[in-house]
């Protein structure tokens, strides 16, 4: 009876045959198998290089965004925006911009646009707020309302809808959703529209009866519906 191979003498045999494929592969086209090599290292090299680059510049970004942070909690807008040259600091409009592909970079863009909506810079807010990556989820329904909110102030009050009416519908809840729905229908009443502005208090009282909006989009349906 022959004795039969072993799992591992198979396995052995297996890698003995390709070993011996790979050198006679490797003797024929060497100049090939070295180069693909060198790539694939190189490549790995990069994607790790890139790696430690971009967590380098994240949390060289989170350290001045920490700075002019503290700036603004005082109220000094100004220095909080543009920084200080005299204490060597950066401001929100450097960091967004030599660190725009951080996420504290972005941040820094909806900083900017705090900023100088403060100091009362409205277009140079709405370009730095129209920069903004906006983020999913409930954390990204109040810049979309600030930027309704710079828009109101420029006067463009039928834009200033529209964007009320994206943060309503960012995420629907029953506290962002009804309250910037009113603030839509308001916007809509500035622009004269008074058919947009009814359509949007009846949803608030037939979608959020029992929101804190209810009552006042109530009122403004009284007013609308006599104005009409």
């Amino acid at each position: 009876m022959g004795k039969g191979l072993k799992r591992e003498d198979l396995e052995q045999d297996i890698l003995i045959e390709y070993s011996s494929r790979f050198m006679y592969y490797y003797q024929q086209n060497k100049a090939t198998v070295i180069g693909a090599g060198l790539a694939i290292v190189l490549l790995i090299g990069l994607v790790i290089g890139y790696f430690v680059y971009s967590n380098q510049q994240e949390q060289q970004a989170r350290d001045l965004l920490g700075i002019a942070e503290e700036q603004f909690m005082r109220g000094n807008y100004e220095t909080a925006l543009l920084g200080d040259e005299t204490e060597f600091t950066l401001g929100f409009e450097q960091i967004a911009d030599n660190y725009s592909r951080t996420s504290a970079g972005n941040l820094a863009k909806y900083y900017a646009a705090v900023s100088a909506f403060e100091l009362g810079n409205y277009e140079e807010a709405l370009e730095w707020i129209r920069r903004f990556d906006v983020p999913s989820g409930i954390v990204g329904v109040s810049p979309i309302s600030l930027h309704a909110i710079i828009l109101s102030e420029l006067g463009r009050h039928e834009d200033a809808a529209e964007m009320y009416i994206r943060a309503a519908e960012w995420t629907e809840n029953p506290s962002t959703t009804p309250l910037n729905l009113m603030e839509a229908a308001q916007a809509y009443r500035e622009a004269g529209n008074q058919t947009r502005a009814l359509e949007l208090v009846n949803r608030i009282l037939e979608d959020y009866p029992n929101s804190q909006q209810a009552t006042e989009a109530q009122r403004m349906r009284g007013l609308l519906t006599r104005a009409g």
